[in-house]
């Protein structure tokens, strides 16, 4: 099992930044490539971004290209999610899910409960 608690959400003008981190208990983190998710009200949950287990591969959906920028300390157990330039259309709660692959279509086994960003224009 992995538990993941995600944190650094709250309320931005459009334009501003946010840095959410995402803190793993359980099993060996760096076994397991990271990635973000979001679910803005009355639309499905789409990918953000993932990395790699080592950090060594990040790949990112068009929409936040240039904009957010993924990273991990595995060291500290934790996956973050720097977030600049941002838009009224990046409010959603945001996930952070681990997976044992990494790659297009990978299985994420474990959710954390989510962290609200809103992004006011």
């Amino acid at each position: 099992q992995v538990q993941l608690v995600e944190s650094g959400g709250g309320l931005v003008q459009a334009g501003g930044s946010l840095r959410l981190s995402c803190a793993a208990s359980g099993r060996t983190f760096s076994n397991y490539a990271m990635g973000w998710f979001r679910q803005a009200p009355g639309k499905e949950r789409e990918f953000v971004a993932r990395i790699s287990p080592r950090a060594f591969s990040t790949y990112y959906a068009d929409s936040v290209k240039g904009r957010f920028t993924i990273s991990r300390d595995n060291a500290k157990n934790t996956v973050y999610l720097q977030m600049n330039s941002l838009l009224p259309e990046d409010t959603a709660v945001y996930y952070c899910a681990a997976s044992p692959d990494y790659g297009a279509g990978s299985r994420y086994d474990y959710w954390g409960q989510g962290t609200q960003v809103t992004v006011s224009s």
